[in-house]
């Protein structure tokens, strides 16, 4: 039993959940009618609704969370960066130690 793969347009998925939810059909016959598998049908299903908040936002408001988003990144790579250069700071020191010790012990010019 050789089965191809079906993709189905995001309006094709639409109208079959919109059938489910709209229509009262139950899942058992969409899926026969449309030779799906209910675990496809739930998944669809299930991305539907988590994605729901994302159609009453405001356009202004996809904006900011995206400012939002923008501006936590790059405070982490601040601070990443605060870390690395205090790192760097660090190993200065202990090699200008080093050189000054070394000039001391050998009597390099003062």
């Amino acid at each position: 039993m050789d089965k191809s793969r079906r993709y189905l347009s995001p309006e094709q998925k639409a109208a079959i959940l919109r059938e489910h939810l709209i229509d009262k059909v139950p899942v058992s016959d969409l899926c026969d009618k449309h030779g799906l598998q209910p675990t496809a049908f739930y998944h669809w299903q299930k991305e539907a609704f988590k994605n729901l908040p994302s159609l009453f936002e405001r356009k202004g408001d996809a904006k900011v969370v995206s400012l939002r988003r923008e501006n936590e990144w790059q405070a982490s790579l601040l601070a990443a960066l605060r870390v690395k250069l205090s790192h760097k700071d660090e190993v200065i020191a202990e090699i200008m130690e080093d050189l000054v010790a070394a000039k001391k012990t050998l009597g390099g010019p003062r």
